[in-house]
C-alpha cells in the first residue's frame, strides 16, 4: 500500500502595525504586510496549487494576511478560524493539526511566533526560523492525527518579497 504525501504549510502574518489604543489580537498589517500577503499567495498558487484547508489564529493580522494570501490561491480552501492557535504552544497548535481532515492531503496553517517556530522544531527535530510573511512546507507520509515528535521534514523554507 503506497501512502499519500501530505504537506503541512506554516505560515507566520505578515508584517503587523501596532496603532496607538490597539490590542494584540486586534492588530492590523502594516504597509509592508499589506504588499507582502499578496506575495504569499503568490507563492502559494506557484508552488503548492491544491491547498484543501486552512487553519488560521483569529487575530485581525493572521484573518488579513489570509484573505490577501487566499486571493491569489486557484483553489477555495474550507478556512476554519482556530481560537488555539492565537498565542498557541506547540502543543495547541498540534492539537488543531491532529484535528484536520484525513482526507486533505495539502493544509495550511496560518499563525504566530513563537508558537510556530516552537511546532516546528518540534515536528523536524530541527531550530528554525520565521519571520513575518515566511513560509515552511512540511512533507510526511503519516496521518495528521499522527502528528508528533519529528513527524515531518522540512521540504522548503520561503519569504515571498521583491
Amino acid at each position: 500500500m503506497v501512502r499519500a504525501q501530505r504537506r503541512l504549510v506554516l505560515i507566520r502574518h505578515a508584517k503587523s502595525a501596532w496603532p496607538e489604543g490597539t490590542d494584540d489580537f486586534h492588530r492590523p498589517l502594516a504597509d509592508r504586510g499589506l504588499a507582502d500577503a499578496p506575495r504569499v499567495g503568490k507563492w502559494l498558487r506557484k508552488n503548492l496549487p491544491g491547498i484543501e484547508v486552512v487553519l488560521c489564529s483569529p487575530a485581525r493580522r493572521t484573518r488579513e494576511t489570509w484573505q490577501l494570501a487566499g486571493a491569489e490561491v486557484p483553489a477555495s480552501p474550507t478556512v476554519q478560524f482556530d481560537e488555539r492557535i492565537y498565542q498557541g504552544s506547540a502543543d495547541d497548535l498540534l492539537s488543531a493539526i491532529r484535528g484536520l481532515p484525513s482526507t486533505s492531503l495539502t493544509a495550511v496553517l496560518v499563525g504566530h511566533n513563537p508558537g510556530l517556530e516552537e511546532l516546528l522544531s518540534l515536528l523536524t527535530g530541527e531550530p528554525a526560523e520565521l519571520k513575518t510573511g515566511s513560509i515552511a512546507v512540511l512533507a510526511t507520509s503519516a496521518a495528521w492525527s499522527a502528528a508528533g515528535k519529528q513527524w515531518a521534514n522540512v521540504d522548503t523554507f520561503a519569504r515571498p518579497r521583491d
